[in-house]
């Protein structure tokens, strides 16, 4: 040993440095354990230290050493001829499997957490395991390790397991679910004893850490394994920086196959933070009777990663210029932002949305100066329409904006009427600081929570008081008193609802032209004010200026359900669907269709759309209230009433007298229908 390197810290032993022994975690293990079993023990929890710690590696580097010198001179350590420590390697498939939230479950009831875990093992996993001829390595408390000696067993083997532990939680309520994150790679493990260690078993517990509550993700390893020998699809989530592993590794998200039998038709993946598409494999869509076009999120390539928003911004805009393109069919932003910060092929895209072109790009802005920069392609051939980037100051961003959108048209119809061009050249503000927290708010409103929302809020103000007569920011402040209304997270509802009508009436008074401000005004009008008439002539006024507002056709088909019009209801949402096939308010759409149904008298049709919508969004409590009333009068009773029982769960408040405060129809006999559902569903009167 060089006089440099530490032997051991036991305790009351100083070290070479003259501290005390245990002055970090992975010091308290390397204690001075002179029996076989302890020496063993001591190397293992050393090398389980270098997983998780980077800034000491070093000295735990000279430990680990020390380790395999005590064993190697005392005969406990394999070696070679040479007399060099011989280690174990094999190629495994390594399993890391978490529960989700376990320490508060805990936290709320110990003895059931510890059954239900222990049932979920022994009823479920463990046999699943075995079946497919896998070893569970270690338990963790909250989860274990396992491998198998095969990426297809071991993919196989935990697509069971998560497909039956959803059909144990599909009638519990959000708070009984017990939920298991999933992470797989293959690799070369080091074999200690009964144990596994190196960097095959580091990535799948990374890769565990990334995947959504009842999912699986596989390194790009397992992927290129299982193509081909088992029925599956799975999202590229482009290359990851797991924490502490060196090199980024491309994970993928695995789902089981659209058409298996074992999920329901309609069943998507829940949305997440990496963003989400179709499944590989699932159906293409079929194209339009119009050119179509998806505009991807562009790349941010600003020195400031804060300018995210702007980028994005950026691509709403020019979405929403093409949009205003009569002859064009141009996909809604929420479907195309489901492919950012993911490596794809074009004609993966044109598949999945069901288009023939797209638009990808990125966005520079560094101090004043703004390029970008822009490629459209056809994705039937490939071929590449035009490529090129603008160059500006910000003051200039409206234009650099045009001239990517005329581009664009220039290039799918070159003879396009130039009104259409003027059309979509129409400036939402001319002051570039509101336009910025206009973009600022768009950013915080698309987060969907009540943080967001209050930022998005906030911003649209100052927006406002930097232009007085900044129509769409009036529309976006009214649509923010929306979800603030059906989530119940107001905190005046009379002065809420006066300032929603306040600012909705003025979205419509000065965006006569504008889409936007017409629609979200419109909808904040019938939705949170009550007034549907008016409510209703200008959305309908928003989709004649602009017929491809995925939302507008979406928040038409609502107020179309309170105005007691199903069957245009039905219409306008299918339509708003085909826009936006991946949007993430997709239960919206699927609960609006649900309660059409309904009032419609279709109570078979209303409930598999109400189970579609749960099972896209499960603490959706609109959706959980039509799943019991739809269920109900359908004569499932039991189901209605767990339906009911999770939805008063979300809102104890909810009571049967508060139903026309929440939904403002205009039928009588769809209220009474409603209430009818409810009442035979559990719901109490008052």
């Amino acid at each position: 040993m060089t006089a440099d390197r530490p032997l051991w810290s036991a305790p009351g032993r100083p070290s070479r440095s003259g501290q005390a022994g245990g002055d970090a975690p992975w010091k308290a293990a390397v204690t001075f354990l002179p029996d076989t079993a302890g020496k063993a023990k001591l190397q293992a929890s050393i090398m389980a230290a270098v997983a998780g710690t980077v800034a000491e590696s070093r000295q735990i580097g000279h430990y680990a050493r020390t380790c395999y010198a005590w064993r190697t001179m005392d005969g406990t350590m394999p070696t070679d001829h040479t007399g060099t420590p011989k280690i174990d390697r094999r190629l495994a498939a390594v399993v890391a499997v978490d529960v989700v939230a376990y320490s508060n479950h805990m936290h709320l009831d110990e003895e059931w957490t510890h059954a239900r875990y222990k049932a979920d093992r022994s009823e479920v996993i463990d046999p699943c395991i075995a079946k497919y001829k896998g070893r569970i390595v270690k338990s963790t408390g909250d989860g274990f390790l396992a491998e198998f000696p095969s990426a297809v067993e071991a993919a196989r083997c935990m697509i069971e397991v998560q497909t039956a532990l959803a059909g144990r939680n599909l009638d519990q309520s959000p708070d009984q679910r017990m939920e298991f994150r999933i992470g797989i790679n293959l690799g070369d493990v080091i074999i200690e004893q009964d144990d596994i260690y190196g960097d095959g078993v580091n990535i799948a517990a990374r890769l565990e850490a990334i995947a959504e509550p009842g999912g699986i993700c596989i390194s790009s390893k397992v992927h290129d394994e299982i193509i081909g020998k088992i029925d599956f699809s799975c999202q590229d989530l482009g290359l990851q920086q797991l924490r502490n592993i060196g090199k980024p590794i491309r994970a993928y998200r695995l789902t089981l196959e659209a058409s298996n039998e074992s999920f329901e038709a309609g069943r998507r993946p829940r949305r997440s933070n990496l963003g989400e598409a179709r499944e590989v494999g699932a159906p293409a869509l079929s194209l339009t009777d119009k050119p179509s076009i998806a505009v991807l999120p562009f790349e941010n390539l600003s020195p400031d990663s804060e300018q995210e928003y702007f980028a994005d911004g950026i691509v709403e805009d020019i979405i929403t210029a093409l949009s205003r393109m009569r002859w064009l069919f141009v996909i809604a932003r929420n479907s195309s932002f489901t492919y950012k910060n993911r490596h794809v092929d074009v004609r993966q895209v044109g598949r999945e949305l069901g288009v023939r072109y797209v638009l990808e790009g990125s966005v520079r802005k560094a101090g004043n100066r703004v390029r970008i920069s822009g490629q459209l392609m056809d994705v039937s051939t490939g071929a590449h329409l035009w490529a090129d980037h603008f160059d500006g100051a910000f003051e200039d961003i409206f234009d650099l904006q045009d001239s990517v959108t005329a581009r664009v048209v220039g290039a799918i119809a070159p003879k396009l009427e130039q009104a259409e061009i003027e059309r979509a050249r129409r400036k939402p503000t001319d002051n570039l600081d509101a336009y910025d927290y206009y973009l600022r708010g768009m950013a915080s409103f698309h987060k969907w929570n009540r943080k967001g929302i209050a930022e998005a809020l906030a911003l649209f103000y100052q927006a406002i008081a930097l232009d007085p007569e900044f129509a769409a920011a009036y529309g976006m402040a009214a649509w923010c008193f929306v979800p603030r209304r059906t989530n119940n997270w107001m905190d005046d509802r009379v002065r809420e609802t006066t300032e929603a009508g306040r600012l909705a009436r003025q979205a419509a008074k000065l965006g006569k032209d504008d889409a936007v401000a017409l629609y979200t005004g419109g909808y904040a009008l019938a939705n949170v004010v009550g007034d549907l008439d008016t409510g209703a002539a200008l959305i309908d006024r928003g989709l004649a200026l602009n017929p491809n507002l995925a939302a507008a056709w979406h928040n038409s088909g609502w107020v179309r359900v309170y105005l007691g019009e199903p069957e245009i209801a039905i219409e306008h949402i299918k339509h708003a669907m085909r826009l936006s096939p991946l949007d993430s308010l997709l239960f919206g759409m699927q609960g609006a269709i649900a309660f059409a149904h309904y009032f419609a008298g279709r109570y078979d049709e209303a409930s598999i759309w109400a189970d579609m919508s749960v099972r896209e969004e499960p603490l959706w409590f609109s959706g959980l209230v039509i799943v019991g009333a739809s269920k109900a009068l359908a004569g499932r009773l039991d189901e209605a009433q767990r339906a009911i029982e999770r939805a008063c769960h979300r809102d104890p408040t909810f009571r049967i007298s508060e139903i026309t405060a929440r939904m403002p129809l205009r039928r009588r006999g769809d209220l009474a229908r409603l209430e009818e559902g409810l009442r035979k569903a559990g719901l109490s009167e008052k």
